[in-house]
C-alpha cells in the first residue's frame, strides 16, 4: 500500500471552449485522505473537476499538488478498462478477494459486450481498487447496480486508504463514505464537513446567513447612495454660490470671497468625495457577497391516454439471453394508465426484456418516449446539435423543461459534450412535445442529481400516460406508485418474470 498524502487544488480556473462563463474561477480546496463527495447539478462540472485533478484535462490556471498516482472510474461503461485482463488473470490474494467481493468473474473481458451495465460497473471499480492508487476518482459508482451489489461496493470502498473523490447522487453512499463534501454551483464552490445530509443542512444554514448578510449590505448601500445624492445636491448649490457668473466686474469684495471659498473647496464637496468612496467600497462588498442561486424545479409531463384498451398484451413465452440462458414470462399486459417497474439483480435480463417489448407495444412510435440506460457519446453530441437548430419557440420550450429539471440551459447549449444526466433530460424534454401515451425509461434516476430526481418523481406521479420503468431505486418506484414485475433466476440460471 503506497504512502498516501493529501491533494491540494490551488487557484484552479477552467473554461470550456466557446463557453460564456468560466466553469471554475480560482478554486482552492484541500482533499484529505478518505472520501470527499463532489455534489452539484448536472452540468455543474463534477466530472470535469475529476478529470482536471487526475490530469486528463489541463486547467487554464492554478495548480494541483499531491497527485502521484491516480485512477479514474468514468460514468460510462462502454469499454473495459485497458488492463482489465491483467486484473482478471491475477491470482494473488488481493485480486481474488476483490473479484469475489464484487462478483467479478474471470471471463468478463470476453463477455463485456453481453454484460449488464451493472456487471461492467462492478468490474470497473474492482479493477480500480486493485491498482491501489494514491488518488481514486469515481464518477457515479452506484449507477446500474442492484442493492446487494451496492452493499458489496460500499464495503469495498470503505477499505480504501487513499484520497478518494466520489461524484454521486446516492445519498446513502455519500453519508456512509464521506468526511466532507464539495458543493459546486459555478463559479462558486464550497466545502462542508460530513456526508451529504450534514453538508446539505450546513449549506442551507450558510445560505440563509449569506442572504441575511447581503440584505444588510444592500440596505446600507441604498442609504449611502441616498446620502450621496443629498450631498451632491448640496455641493451643486455650493458650486453655484461660488460661481462668479452674474457678479459685477467691479465687485472686488464678492470675487475675493468666492476665491477664498474655492481654495477651501467647500464643506459639501469634500464630504461628497469621501461619501462617493464609501459608496464604491459598499458596492464592492455587495458584489462580493455571492449567494448560491436557486432555480425553480418541477415539471408537468403533458401526456395523453392511449385510446386502445391495452398498451401491451403478450402471451407467455421466452427469449434467449445468451450463454445457454433464457428469460421466461407469463401472460402479461399493460393498460393505458398502468405504471410498471421491472426490477431484479444485475444480469437477469431487465434491459433485454424491455428491448424485446418495444417493437410489440400497441402505441404509435411518435407517441412513445424511450430513454435508454445509456446514450453513446456520439449520439449525445448529435442530439444536442439537432436541438440547437430548432425554431426559437420550440427550443425555448425544451430548454424551459431542462431548466425545471435542474440543469442550466445556457451551459448545456454551450457544451461540446453534454453530461449523461443532461442528455437524459434533453431526451425527456424533446419527447414531451409529442403528447406521449407511453414513457419507457431504463434506470431513470441514473446520472441525475437529487433535485432532478425529485422533480422527475413528482412529474411522473401525475402523468396521465402509461409508464414502463427498469429501476433499482426502490424509493423512486414507491414514490410513483408503480406495480413491480421482478426477474429472478431459477435453478437452471434462467430468468423468470414474476408479476405482483
Amino acid at each position: 500500500m503506497p504512502d498516501h498524502t493529501a491533494v491540494a487544488v490551488r487557484d484552479l480556473s477552467f473554461s470550456h471552449d466557446a463557453a460564456v462563463e468560466p466553469l471554475f474561477e480560482r478554486l482552492s480546496v484541500h482533499f484529505p485522505v478518505g472520501f470527499t463527495g463532489i455534489i452539484g447539478a448536472n452540468g455543474a462540472g463534477k466530472s470535469t473537476l475529476l478529470k482536471l485533478i487526475i490530469g486528463a484535462l489541463q486547467p487554464d490556471g492554478g495548480s494541483i499538488e499531491g497527485v502521484a498516482d491516480a485512477v479514474y472510474c468514468a460514468q460510462r461503461t462502454d469499454h473495459p478498462p485497458a488492463t482489465l485482463y491483467a486484473f482478471l488473470d491475477d491470482w494473488s490474494g488481493g485480486a481474488c478477494e476483490l473479484r469475489g467481493r464484487l462478483g467479478v468473474e474471470t471471463d468478463f473481458q470476453e463477455r463485456w459486450s453481453t454484460l449488464s451495465h451493472g456487471e461492467r460497473k462492478r468490474a470497473q471499480i474492482a479493477h480500480a481498487l486493485w491498482q491501489s492508487p494514491d488518488l481514486l476518482a469515481i464518477d457515479e459508482p452506484t449507477n446500474h447496480i442492484d442493492r446487494s451489489a451496492r452493499r458489496l461496493l460500499l464495503n469495498s470502498l470503505e477499505r480504501f486508504r487513499g484520497v478518494g473523490l466520489i461524484v454521486s447522487h446516492d445519498r446513502e453512499l455519500l453519508d456512509a463514505l464521506c468526511s466532507q463534501c464539495l458543493w459546486l454551483e459555478p463559479p462558486i464552490a464550497r466545502v462542508f464537513p460530513g456526508g451529504f445530509s450534514q453538508a446539505r443542512e450546513l449549506r442551507a444554514v450558510a445560505r440563509d446567513s449569506a442572504v441575511r448578510e447581503r440584505s444588510k449590505l444592500k440596505q446600507a448601500h441604498r442609504r449611502l447612495k441616498q446620502e450621496a445624492s443629498k450631498r451632491r445636491e448640496t455641493a451643486a448649490g455650493e458650486h453655484r454660490a461660488r460661481s462668479k457668473r452674474g457678479l459685477d466686474s467691479k465687485d472686488s469684495d464678492g470675487r475675493e470671497k468666492i476665491d477664498r471659498a474655492r481654495v477651501t473647496d467647500g464643506g459639501a464637496g469634500g464630504a461628497l468625495r469621501q461619501l462617493d468612496s464609501r459608496v464604491a467600497r459598499s458596492q464592492a462588498e455587495l458584489d462580493g457577497a455571492r449567494i448560491d442561486k436557486t432555480y425553480e424545479t418541477g415539471i408537468w409531463l403533458a401526456g395523453s391516454r392511449a385510446r386502445r384498451d391495452t398498451v401491451l398484451k403478450l402471451d407467455a413465452g421466452a427469449t434467449d439471453l445468451g450463454m445457454g440462458r433464457h428469460l421466461h414470462w407469463p401472460d402479461i399486459s399493460i393498460k393505458p394508465d398502468d405504471r410498471i417497474a421491472i426490477t431484479g439483480a444485475n444480469g437477469t435480463g431487465k434491459s433485454t426484456f424491455v428491448n424485446y417489448l418495444l417493437p410489440r407495444l400497441n402505441v404509435p412510435g411518435a407517441h412513445a418516449i424511450v430513454l435508454p440506460q445509456e446514450v453513446p457519446a456520439a449520439m449525445a453530441r448529435e442530439l444536442l446539435a439537432q436541438v440547437r437548430t430548432l425554431p426559437k419557440a420550440q427550443l425555448g420550450h425544451i430548454m424551459n423543461i431542462v431548466s425545471r429539471l435542474n440543469s442550466r440551459p445556457e451551459r448545456l447549449l454551450d457544451s461540446q459534450q453534454p453530461s449523461p444526466g443532461e442528455i437524459r433530460k434533453l431526451l425527456l424534454a424533446s419527447g414531451m412535445s409529442r403528447a406521449p401515451q407511453l414513457i419507457v425509461m431504463d434506470e431513470p434516476t441514473n446520472h441525475l442529481d437529487l433535485p432532478s430526481i425529485e422533480a422527475l418523481e413528482s412529474a411522473l406521479v401525475d402523468c396521465p400516460c402509461a409508464l414502463l420503468l427498469v429501476s433499482h431505486d426502490q424509493r423512486f418506484i414507491d414514490g410513483i406508485g408503480a406495480q413491480t414485475w421482478r426477474l429472478e433466476r431459477n435453478e437452471q440460471s434462467d430468468s423468470v418474470l414474476a408479476t405482483e
